[in-house]
């Protein structure tokens, strides 16, 4: 009598580490899932921005709009700082930019008009 009972006992213990290690196994493989699935993400971006980098530091990145962008900020910040650390008043510093801005259109004018073909009146000519 008492060895059936030590078997249903066993039985019993086999039959529930069998079913936690089960559950347990179901779980640890969901994790790992994830984790591959992270994993490949990573790895993933990283490899786009080392591309991108290398890219970059061989020259080959023709991202134009960027590099535009980069310009126009940086000649917003220099003029910016160039307004505020400018030792003239406002009214004479805006004088200045006035008379500049005139002074290049004048020029810009005065060499299309020299590059300007003479036309002779007749067609083809």
């Amino acid at each position: 009598m008492r060895l059936r009972k030590e078997n249903l006992l066993w039985n019993a213990l086999l039959g529930t580490s069998v079913y936690l290690l089960d559950s347990l196994r179901t779980r640890l493989s969901e994790g790992v899932d994830d984790l591959s699935d992270r994993a490949r993400d990573t790895y993933s971006t990283a490899s786009r921005r080392v591309n991108r980098a290398a890219d970059v530091i061989r020259g080959e990145d023709h991202s134009v709009l960027g590099s535009a962008g980069a310009l126009l900020l940086g000649v917003g910040v220099g003029v910016g700082l160039g307004l505020l650390l400018a030792p003239a008043s406002g009214e004479e510093t805006r004088g200045n930019i006035s008379n500049k801005v005139h002074h290049i259109g004048d020029r810009m004018r005065d060499k299309f008009q020299e590059q300007k073909p003479e036309s002779s009146g007749t067609y083809g000519a």
